[in-house]
């Protein structure tokens, strides 16, 4: 196995990494700014209003992608066992 094929798997990894968090990274990101929003225009300071809501948010998204992030993990794993054959050869 070359630095390159190290380097090569190593993307590969952050990329999916990246897919598989993003709708969940998203969802927290997009409902804190809608709650700090409201907060900023009502002057409202309480701690627990911006947490339950993100909390009950990214519960949603993760029952709605949680299918996709499997399926996506599952291939991502299933190409690196293919790939371990060949890599072991190029020693």
């Amino acid at each position: 196995m070359s630095d390159a094929d190290v380097t090569q798997i190593a993307a590969q990894t952050m990329m999916v990494a990246a897919k598989v968090a993003a709708p969940i990274l998203l969802t927290a990101l997009l409902v804190g700014f809608l709650i700090s929003l409201f907060q900023a225009a009502t002057q409202i300071q309480e701690q627990t209003l911006s947490f339950v809501p993100k909390i009950i948010c990214v519960a949603i998204a993760l029952l709605v992608t949680g299918n996709w992030v499997l399926a996506e993990l599952v291939s991502f794993t299933q190409s690196l066992f293919d790939q371990l054959p060949a890599l072991l050869d190029r020693t």
